[in-house]
């Protein structure tokens, strides 16, 4: 497969301005998130649209990611991401919705595998495990940050 298209919901049990202000700020992703950001540097900023270098953790390794991102103000984000060196691109949606509860998390990453010798590794690892691995990553470490329970 050279596409796979990743989708998950969760509820966060904040209001969408405070989970907001955490998941657009990239710059502070790597003290938020480590385990799937190690490094991120601000290369270009025009209003709501980044230009964001990052070195990413995955499946055990680091690697070179180039984002384009838009901030959707109080409703997420929108990013198309490039890692070479890993093989892959890919339209990353991260949206906020109200929820009764709190905050609706609305996930989807549509991921390109470009290297064909790496759709034969990739392909289950990405569908089977890099959503799981994300979601302890993140929306689990963010419910800690700030779920008042």
């Amino acid at each position: 497969m050279k596409n796979i298209t990743l989708h998950r919901q969760w509820i966060i049990k904040a209001p969408v301005g405070v989970v907001f202000r955490i998941v657009t700020d990239f710059e502070k992703f790597p003290e938020y998130f480590p385990k799937v950001a190690e490094s991120m540097k601000m290369i270009k900023k025009e209003g709501d649209n980044l230009e964001i270098e990052a070195t990413a953790n995955s499946f055990g390794r680091e690697f070179p990611v180039k984002m384009k991102t838009q901030i959707l103000p109080e409703r997420g984000f929108v990013s198309d991401n490039e890692s070479p060196v890993f093989g892959t691109s890919g339209h990353e949606e991260l949206l906020l919705l109200p929820h009764t509860e709190g905050t609706l998390i609305d996930y989807t990453y549509q991921v390109t595998i470009h290297k064909k010798w790496l759709r034969i590794v990739a392909t289950p690892l990405i569908k089977w495990y890099a959503m799981k691995a994300w979601e302890k990553a993140v929306i689990d470490r963010l419910k800690v940050m700030v779920e008042k329970n």
